[in-house]
């Protein structure tokens, strides 16, 4: 059966495989964007909701993909083209690559992008990517 803890487990495995993706995280995002510690670049993985829609669930996602900046900023064009290729890169295998073929789907027309930089105490930037993706509903009932 599909479902949430698949779902996030596909996402983070194919988030994983990208060049430009080091780590995948999940939970209290302050957190982990605060933690000298980490490995950049990473993408952060958030559901913010689901619901019902006939035969499918859908579930309302938002993925964070940032990597370190520079002191001097040098790199900050080259890390907002390459996060943003993460996210891209994620959606096109939802509408037409293999996540699709797994049956998961991106809703079309759901995603939405935000470039940002320096959002938190690591000097970052990357690109948000929010998006609705539809699996089957195989909930049994008795």
């Amino acid at each position: 059966m599909i479902g949430y803890i698949n779902l996030l487990d596909k996402i983070e495995a194919q988030l994983l495989q990208d060049e430009f993706c080091k780590a995948v995280t999940r939970g209290d995002l302050y957190k982990i964007a605060t933690n000298k510690l980490q490995i950049y670049p990473l993408s952060h993985l958030i559901v913010n909701s689901f619901g019902k829609t006939g035969y499918a669930l859908r579930y309302n996602i938002s993925i964070i993909s940032m990597d370190a900046v520079k002191e001097d900023e040098s790199n900050e064009d080259y890390v907002l083209n390459t996060q943003s290729i993460v996210n891209l890169r994620l959606i096109e295998l939802l509408s037409r690559g293999s996540l699709h073929n797994d049956l998961y789907q991106l809703e079309e027309g759901s995603d939405s992008y935000e470039l940002f930089r320096d959002r938190f105490e690591d000097k970052v930037a990357g690109c948000t990517v929010t998006f609705d993706v539809l699996i089957p509903n195989e909930m049994p009932i008795y």
